[in-house]
C-alpha cells in the first residue's frame, strides 16, 4: 500500500533521514520505534507532505506521491494523527470532527463518520458541544483520531498517541487503534512506548539517527536482546 524508497530529509546542515526505506502492506500495523530525534516524525510529516524531501520516493497504491500537497494526500486516502493532538482549541468536539471531513462532499457522510467517532469514542459525544481545549489529554487524543476518520482514511498515520497519558488511558487507546485496524483502516504507528507498539503491531521499523537499523516481525523485535535493552528497559 506504502512504499518510501532511500528518503533523505535535511534541516539546513542536519540529515534528518539518510536513505530510509520502509513498506506497509495493507491491513496491518506497521510501529516505527527508536528514541526522541530519531526521524520517526520526519517520516510521517514526508508522507503526509508536509516536509518536503530532499531526495527519494514515496508511493500509495501504486501512485508516486513524492510531491503531491497535503490535501491532495488526504483525499487519496492518508490521514495523520499529529503528536500533540493539534486539536482546534476554541471549537467544539463537533466542530472538529466536521474539520477532519472537509474535504468529503456529501453531508450524509459527515454525518455518518461523525456518529462513527461518537461510538467508537462514546465520550466525545457526552462532550459533543465542548471546547476542545476545556477536554483532558485523553479526550483530546480520542477527538484527534475521531477528525482524522472522518475522511474514512485507507491508511492512517499516527504520531505519539500515547504521550502524556495516564497508563489506563494508554491501553484504552491502544484498544481502539486495534478496532480501527481491525474495521479495515491500514496503520503507521509511531510510538515512544515501545512495548505497547510492539504488542499491537504486525511488523517494525527501528530508527537511530535517521537511519534504520532494525526490521521485521514485531513479536521478533520484542524478543531481541538489543532491542529489549535499548527500547524496553530491560
Amino acid at each position: 500500500m506504502l512504499k518510501v524508497e532511500n528518503l533523505t530529509v535535511n534541516y539546513g546542515a542536519i540529515k534528518a533521514l539518510k536513505n530510509i526505506s520502509c513498506e506497509v502492506h495493507q491491513g496491518e500495523i506497521v510501529a516505527l520505534i527508536g528514541a526522541n530525534g530519531a526521524g520517526k516524525t520526519t517520516i510521517l510529516n514526508s508522507i503526509s507532505g508536509i516536509l518536503p524531501i530532499d531526495s527519494g520516493k514515496i508511493s500509495f497504491s501504486g501512485t508516486d506521491i513524492t510531491k503531491t500537497p497535503p490535501h491532495e494526500i488526504v483525499k487519496m486516502g492518508i490521514c495523520q494523527v499529529p503528536e500533540g493532538r493539534r486539536v482546534f482549541a476554541n471549537m467544539s468536539v463537533h466542530e472538529n470532527l466536521e474539520m477532519g471531513g472537509y474535504s468529503v462532499k456529501d453531508k450524509a457522510a459527515v454525518n455518518a463518520g461523525i456518529e462513527r467517532a461518537f461510538t467508537l469514542f462514546p465520550r466525545l459525544k457526552e462532550r459533543s458541544k465542548q471546547l476542545a481545549k476545556t477536554l483532558s489529554g485523553g479526550e483530546q487524543q480520542m477527538l484527534a483520531m475521531g477528525r482524522a476518520l472522518m475522511s474514512s482514511p485507507k491508511l492512517i498515520l499516527l504520531d505519539e498517541p500515547s504521550m502524556g497519558l495516564a497508563p489506563m488511558l494508554v491501553e484504552k487507546i491502544f484498544e481502539i487503534i486495534v478496532d480501527i485496524n481491525k474495521s479495515g483502516t491500514t496503520i503507521m504507528l509511531v510510538e515512544q512506548n515501545a512495548h505497547m507498539a510492539l504488542s499491537i503491531a504486525n511488523r517494525a521499523y527501528v530508527l537511530e539517527t535517521g537511519e534504520v537499523v532494525l526490521s521485521g516481525i514485531a513479536k521478533d523485535l520484542a524478543e531481541d536482546p538489543e532491542v529489549r535493552k535499548a527500547y524496553l528497559g530491560e
